[in-house]
């Protein structure tokens, strides 16, 4: 009866010795609590949870907001502070809670509550200076390393920039005389071959320059970004460099569209003046006639047209044209009209004569000419200016106005077909009869080179003057461009021909006492058995 009388007692021993060991084992784990480890340093222990937060996600929490003052630049240790909120002590920077101490935190530390936070205080402070110190120190390592990384790739990239330059400079000198044979179109040199080659070694240099300044541009961003301080220097360059390129890159493909339209009005144009250029060509080269269109209207009609239709594709594509609707573009095109319209009246004057005188048609290159004091051979005739070289081989530039205003005598426009009409007058004395000079004038046009026999000369006595009779010699010729030549030989040869006649050529003012003077003839063609008369004189016996 005894022994059953004491089975829940031994029961309720046993009941209790489990609770008691349970407490223990519970006491025990608050006790050992879970420590904080950054960077296989112990920090801290935490005892207890906080709120749903047991303290293995409290550890964790605070290592993550330390390891952020870690890395942060300009953490400074004073600005670690405890502040009394809501009935609990947190530790906390400037307004960023670090961690929040418990009351059962205390309590593990035997600590008064405020105590404790301080306790935690330092403990962080302490750890966060020794691994400050020992973070700058890594870092002016690394620092100094990545500077001097920086440096030797800054070197070797200059001397592989300079390698290449010294190797296209050897290219271009080995095959120089293959490749840079000068710029030429049609008969004109642009460049010639060692000019070419001097620019090509100058843009060899601009380059090299070009690329000097861009690798020490792109390294100072790299080298300010090493050093926290100096890293919005480093962000400002890299923002100088990319904002330009992503403008430009931008605004490209922005005006894309407008680009598109551009090139389809040009090549319409384009192919439009290439059809019209071909009908001109045609019709200089009279596979294509137009009654009343004479071939050489064919070139000066064509740059016509090209100009309007090239005017005409500047004013379509003029819309198109960037910043052509900003007020700046606007101005300084109504600036450059109004110079060019006030500065080159006279110059549209020739311009507009050159027209009319191109369709009027007075003469052409090569023709004989006389444009007002001016005889000679047309050299050139363009929109502004007429060109004509002399007998003396001089070139006289006339304005296409003066041209136009003036009037010009074309010896060469119906000499091939009807022949050009040289004349010159002599003079003769009443005393011979005109039969005789007419004979000797023609004789003597019939021995000129280059005068026609068909038509024959002819002569015109064209006054009969008070002491002579003026006899005018008129032959044709095909060459008006050898008129002085030919006048020169005419002359002669009417000289041969009235002294080989003994006809003398006393005009147009001769005077001479007959008596006694030797016949005006050269030597000569005085004959052998001519005596020199001698002075009349007779006495007259009335006047006595």
């Amino acid at each position: 009866m005894r022994a059953l009388q004491s089975i829940p007692l031994i029961i309720l021993l046993f009941s209790s010795y489990a609770f008691a060991q349970d407490s223990l084992q519970v006491s025990s784990k608050q006790v050992v609590g879970t420590v904080l480890v950054i960077r296989g340093d112990t920090v801290l222990t935490l005892y207890s949870k906080l709120g749903p937060y047991v303290p293995e996600e409290r550890a964790n929490a605070i290592r993550a907001r330390i390891q952020l003052l870690l890395k942060d630049p300009r953490f400074k240790l004073d600005s670690l502070h405890v502040q009394y909120v809501e009935d609990a002590f947190d530790i906390r920077y400037g307004q960023r809670v670090i961690m929040t101490v418990t009351r059962a935190d205390a309590r593990e530390l035997n600590k008064s509550y405020e105590a404790a936070a301080y306790y935690y205080l330092e403990t962080i402070k302490s750890f966060l200076s020794i691994e400050k110190r020992s973070i700058k120190i890594k870092r002016v390592l690394v620092q100094a390393g990545l500077i001097l990384l920086v440096l030797v790739i800054g070197f070797l990239l200059f001397k592989m920039v300079n390698w290449i330059h010294q190797f296209l400079i050897r290219l271009v000198d080995r095959f120089k005389d293959k490749f840079l044979k000068g710029v030429k179109f049609r008969n004109y040199e642009f460049l010639s071959s060692d000019r070419e080659e001097q620019m090509v070694l100058w843009l060899l240099k601009i380059i090299r320059i070009a690329i000097f300044i861009f690798i020490l541009y792109i390294s100072l961003p790299v080298v300010f970004r090493i050093f926290p301080g100096t890293k919005p220097i480093s962000d400002k360059l890299l923002l100088w460099l990319i904002t330009p390129v992503k403008t430009i890159f931008l605004g490209f493909v922005n005006y894309i569209p407008e680009l598109l339209s551009i090139l389809v009005i040009f090549l319409v144009f384009f192919y439009l003046v290439r059809f019209i250029r071909f009908v001109s060509r045609e019709i200089e080269n009279e596979r294509l006639v137009i009654p009343g269109f004479y071939k050489d209207w064919a070139k000066p009609t064509f740059s016509i047209v090209r100009f309007i239709a090239y005017a005409f594709m500047f004013i379509m594509i003029f819309p198109y044209i960037p910043g052509s609707d900003s007020p700046i573009f606007k101005g300084v095109t109504v600036f450059l009209g109004l110079l060019i319209s006030i500065g080159s009246s006279s110059a549209i004057a020739n311009m507009i004569a050159g027209i009319v005188i191109t369709y009027m048609r007075p003469f052409n290159i090569g023709d004989r000419v006389k444009i007002g004091d001016t005889i000679g051979d047309v050299l050139e005739k363009n929109m502004l200016v007429t060109r004509v070289r002399t007998i003396k081989n001089e070139e006289v530039t006339i304005p296409n106005s003066n041209i136009l205003s003036g009037h010009t005598i074309n010896y060469s426009s119906s000499a091939k077909d009807m022949g050009l009409i040289l004349h010159t007058t002599v003079t003769i004395g009443y005393d011979v009869r005109w039969q005789i000079v007419h004979d000797l004038l023609q004789r003597a046009a019939m021995k000129t080179e280059m005068v026609l026999s068909d038509p024959p000369p002819f002569v015109l006595q064209t006054s009969l003057d008070d002491n002579y009779v003026s006899y005018q010699l008129n032959a044709y010729t095909h060459n008006p461009d050898l008129a002085a030549r030919i006048y020169s030989e005419m002359h002669q040869n009417i000289q041969d021909a009235f002294n080989q006649a003994g006809v003398e050529i006393l005009s147009p003012k001769y005077r001479a006492v007959r008596d006694g003077n030797t016949m005006a003839l050269p030597p000569d063609y005085i004959p052998d058995n001519y005596t020199q008369p001698s002075f009349k004189i007779e006495n007259d016996t009335k006047l006595k």
